[in-house]
């Protein structure tokens, strides 16, 4: 049988003696190597997680400073341009025709024109939202141009400023919500009056205009 002297004891040791040490080394290693992982893991994530917090604490920074930075609502100046209203704009408001048959539609060309004295001009949304087409029968309210919902257009309008649009009436009879005019009743035969108004300023209006429908 073979032996080897141990350095420390200077017995000799068996080969079972010599495979056990070198197990122990060898479980040793693993366990060291193991423990190295684990606290290099934990250095790394605490290094993340300590990163991350900087990180949302500079968004935080940066979030508080832009709202710093843009006004409220309420803080922002108001526009020094008026808007339109009667006294310095005019609405006329044309049919294509004098009148059309049941089931049909008419085509209404809105005008509006600058004819006041200030420099600056005035403000006037002239969507189917801001200047509203209103059809009647007597003082019953037929159909308004604005039951729908629509992007705003905004003019900037002075001296000599005329804007024209095109308002369609599909010849039928608008509810309180919006609804396709496929979905809507024809209005009857009889006569309807017209009129174009600048919603916000009910006095800012057309003349009336009667349309028959046949």
């Amino acid at each position: 049988m073979a032996y080897k002297t141990s350095p420390r004891t200077g017995k000799k040791r068996t080969k079972q003696q010599q495979a056990m040490y070198r197990r122990r080394r060898i479980v040793f290693g693993i366990a060291t190597v193991l423990v190295l992982s684990f606290i290099v893991f934990c250095l790394y994530s605490l290094t993340q997680g300590v990163v991350a917090v900087n990180r949302e604490i500079h968004h935080a920074d940066v979030y508080a400073i832009s709202r710093k930075e843009v006004p409220s609502p309420t803080q922002q100046q108001k526009s020094s341009v008026p808007d339109c209203d009667a006294s310095n704009v005019a609405l006329s408001l044309t049919p294509a025709a004098s009148s059309f048959g049941v089931g049909g539609t008419m085509d209404f060309t809105a005008s509006v024109k600058y004819n006041g004295s200030g420099k600056a001009g005035c403000l006037i949304d002239v969507s189917q939202a801001g200047m509203v087409l209103t059809i009647k029968s007597g003082k019953d309210v037929v159909w308004k141009s604005n039951v729908c919902p629509v992007d705003t257009d905004y003019r900037l309008i002075a001296k000599g400023d005329e804007v024209k649009q095109t308002i369609t009436w599909p010849g039928v009879r608008s509810g309180s919500e919006c609804a396709d005019a496929a979905d809507l009743p024809n209005v009857d035969r009889g006569v309807y009056s017209a009129q174009l108004s600048v919603k916000g300023h009910a006095k800012t209006k057309s003349e009336p205009v009667g349309i028959t429908v046949e």
